[in-house]
């Protein structure tokens, strides 16, 4: 699978383009953009205790923000060097002292004071930590006398009954290998990871569409593609490199086009600030915006394939890569027959697209050779998930856009490293180098040489539920084991989270801070263990970025505010597996991590090389340049598949909105600045089409109610240009207004998407004063379950 090998970085575009320039004006002065020499200063400025090691771990370490796949302060698509703002803004997370104990010990309600950002700025956990039932603080405890009293309990447990879950904060492939080890050889399979929620949809579907769950293209394939189409992803603000990348494409010709229900601003205009000509002058990144309904997406993608055949019916080979098609494609009469029954209004409700608009797209891509589709939440967070993104790889297949140099599929990561956490079986439906399925778990219990649970294990959202069934089930999760992870201000409902999460008996957060979720009750005690960061890891670790490179990021010296206690994330997991099962420990054991990586090159061969990476500066990327390559794909017959999609019903009536989540300045749910750089909207502020505020006679700035029957949320109004009928607010604030039990159908990730009602604040709540409501008599309550 994959024979090119990529090429390394490639030189820059000399000459300047002043036709991509946003403004003559040096810096963008006057314009609402982002300060990113001041807040280089500012972080700087932050630093300042530790300004050596930070700068070590910026020019010698991996980027542990985003996916990209940042070595040092260099990469594999461009030469020069690369530094954003993202990665600034969660270097502090390394650097800094541990929490002083005055603060650490205090009152509990004292604690709860602080919100997550406040949190995290009191710095590191210095030491294992225990609240038991009753307690008012966090008291000291030993590692031993930690990890015996989880060990201990998950010894009196069913293994259906504790759940692990890990987060992108920098966790390497090591420690999500181990992990998935560990929790395999304990009997659970109750173990799942930050990148499932985001985009294990783009897995399930691309492996059904082309045999494999991986981006099939490499970022210098946007480089003189001819058309670069960002689905459903704000690339600029999740990956600021990214628009390095963007620039250089758009001097090589090629046209950015951006579906999104908001035009947002950061995908139109953006000043690169390791770039001297966009740091100064901006730079012109989208071409063309087609703001699409929330959940729209299908229904346009139908109408541009309802085009191409209506191209065909005029003339053959005008729209349709028959070629290809003919050679590497299945299903075509089959796809060609949903497509051409859809009815053109019923796309152009759904899609919020006028024909017109369809058609233009639908007739440029048709005349372009090349073209590569990279995607993001926009897509992956929603109940049709899977099917929006099989619906995206159905266009690439029709017209052949697979498995060579600039044409592919990109699922368009986040964070560091989530494209490894599946590929090494941090997951409840994969093991390492394949599914949770057949041949593959024999496979691997012959080379972990311990018999699997053959149970199916929960996603998270699941888990969490578990919590408060009934006890006596044998699913009831009764401990939990989080590395990293905030789920008050990730998962829908945090009402029901916080509920949930104080009603298991042992919860277990190994972290490098506190957060919220920290801070919650459990029946018998929550236990706070202090891990090391990725740069602290013994051996270095490794992390693959979303274009399948895998990068060896070293160990890191010289850390003035060192944590003593701090453990590596892989060394606990195998402690703890000392510890309930010391008689069997031996086939779980890793002397180091140069040991773990050569089972890893075992236990998933995609990852052959991966052992030979042991100093600053080692890569390989696994599969080649090119997935598919020459259109042949992983599947039984070689060849990809053309999946028939139907057209969702969101339930919205007249009147009611989609509502979807967007994030401002922050890193997943860590916020760094209450105000958004690019469209100066704050964290309550409801983005919304003016045309629907002034229906509802709503001024800008006024007061609104957002509310459905999951909850409420009271903002502000902000005007921005997105598509009418559609509202954005920020995520984590607006989980309030999200259902818990709403999953994905295939992936089972929840849905972060949903319809609502939006009012004037003074009418709503005087509405609600009117409304007598008797108050409940819990005695008299019955409920019906």
């Amino acid at each position: 699978m994959g024979k090119t090998k990529h090429p390394g970085p490639m030189k820059k575009a000399k000459m300047p383009d002043p036709s991509l320039w946003v403004s003559p004006v040096p810096f963008g002065l006057g314009k609402i953009k982002p300060k990113h020499i001041r807040d280089s200063i500012k972080v700087a400025w932050e630093n300042k205790d530790n300004l050596g090691y930070a700068s070590r771990i910026i020019s010698k370490g991996v980027c542990d923000g985003c996916a990209l796949g940042v070595a040092g302060l260099y990469d594999q698509t461009l030469t020069g060097p690369h530094l954003c703002t993202t990665r600034l803004n969660v270097l502090r997370l390394n650097t800094m002292p541990a929490i002083k104990e005055e603060i650490l010990h205090a009152d509990i309600d004292e604690l709860k004071k602080y919100d997550s950002t406040e949190l995290r700025k009191l710095g590191r956990v210095p030491y294992p930590l225990i609240r038991r039932k009753g307690e008012r603080k966090f008291s000291r405890l030993t590692w031993d006398d930690a990890m015996d009293m989880v060990a201990e309990k998950m010894k009196k447990l069913n293994p259906k009954q504790y759940a692990f879950y890990l987060t992108s904060r920098g966790i390497t492939n090591e420690s999500y290998y181990v992990a998935g080890k560990v929790a395999r050889f304990l009997g659970a399979n109750n173990i799942d990871n930050a990148s499932r929620i985001c985009h294990s949809p783009s897995k399930t579907a691309l492996k059904r569409s082309i045999g494999v769950g991986a981006s099939t293209v490499n970022y210098q394939d946007w480089i003189g593609t001819d058309v670069l189409l960002f689905w459903g992803s704000v690339a600029s603000n999740a990956s600021p490199v990214s628009s390095k990348y963007m620039l250089e494409a758009k001097k090589r010709g090629t046209k950015i086009i951006v579906i999104n229900p908001y035009r947002e601003p950061a995908m139109e205009n953006y000043w690169i600030p390791s770039n001297v000509e966009s740091a100064l002058f901006g730079t012109k990144l989208a071409d063309d915006f087609y703001q699409v309904n929330i959940g729209g997406d299908i229904a346009f993608m139908h109408g541009i394939m309802k085009h191409w055949f209506e191209m065909e019916e005029t003339a053959h080979g005008s729209a349709i890569n028959h070629e290809f098609v003919e050679k590497h494609v299945n299903g075509y009469e089959d796809l060609k027959a949903n497509v051409v029954g859809q009815n053109w209004e019923d796309i152009i409700k759904s899609s919020g697209i006028t024909k017109e608009r369809i058609i233009e797209l639908a007739e440029l891509l048709a005349k372009s050779k090349n073209a590569v589709f990279a995607w993001a939440l926009g897509l992956t967070m929603h109940s049709f998930a899977t099917d929006n993104i099989s619906q995206v790889a159905n266009l690439a297949l029709l017209r052949g856009y697979l498995g060579r140099k600039h044409a592919g599929l990109m699922p368009f990561r986040g964070h560091s490293s989530v494209q490894g956490s599946g590929e090494m079986g941090a997951d409840p439906f994969v093991l390492p180098g394949g599914d949770f399925y057949g041949d593959n778990i024999e496979r691997i219990e012959k080379l972990w040489g311990f018999t699997l649970p053959k149970w199916q294990g929960d996603t998270v959202g699941i888990t969490l539920e578990n919590i408060v069934l009934p006890e006596g089930h044998e699913r009831k999760v009764k401990l939990y084991y989080m590395s990293g992870g905030n789920f008050l201000e990730t998962m829908p409902d945090p009402n029901f989270v916080e509920k949930a999460l104080s009603e298991l008996e042992i919860r277990v957060h190994q972290d490098i801070i506190l957060n919220t979720s920290t801070l919650i009750d459990a029946k018998e005690a929550v236990i706070v263990l202090p891990a090391k960061t990725r740069y602290e890891q013994e051996g270095g670790g490794t992390s693959t970025s979303t274009e399948r490179m895998v990068y060896f990021s070293p160990e890191i010296e010289g850390n003035k505010n060192r944590i003593e206690e701090a453990r590596t994330e892989w060394k606990i997991y195998i402690d703890l597996a000392k510890r309930v099962n010391p008689m069997m420990a031996h086939l779980v054991d890793f002397k180091d991590a140069d040991e773990i990586r050569a089972e890893i090159a075992k236990a998933n061969p995609s990852y052959e090389g991966v052992q030979h990476l042991k100093k600053q500066g080692d890569v390989f990327q696994w599969g080649g340049a090119w997935l598919c390559e020459d259109g042949i794909c992983p599947t039984p017959d070689g060849k990809g598949n053309l999946i028939p999609v139907e057209i969702p019903d969101l339930g919205k009536n007249k009147g009611q909105y989609l509502l979807t989540t967007r994030r401002g300045k922050q890193f997943n749910s860590m916020v760094y600045s209450t105000k958004d750089s690019f469209n100066n909207a704050e964290r309550y502020d409801v983005l919304m089409n003016a045309e629907d505020a002034k229906e509802l006679r709503i001024t800008e700035g006024e007061g609104v109610v957002v509310h459905n029957g999951f909850g409420v949320f009271q903002g502000r109004a902000k005007f921005v240009d997105i598509a009418r009928g559609n509202v954005e607010v920020h995520f984590p604030e607006g989980n309030f207004l999200l259902p818990r039990g709403r999953y994905e159908k295939y992936a089972r990730i929840p849905d972060y998407n949903i319809v609502v009602s939006v009012e004037k604040a003074d009418r709503f709540n005087a509405r609600k004063d009117r409304k007598y409501l008797e108050k409940p008599i819990e005695d008299l309550e019955t409920t019906v379950g």
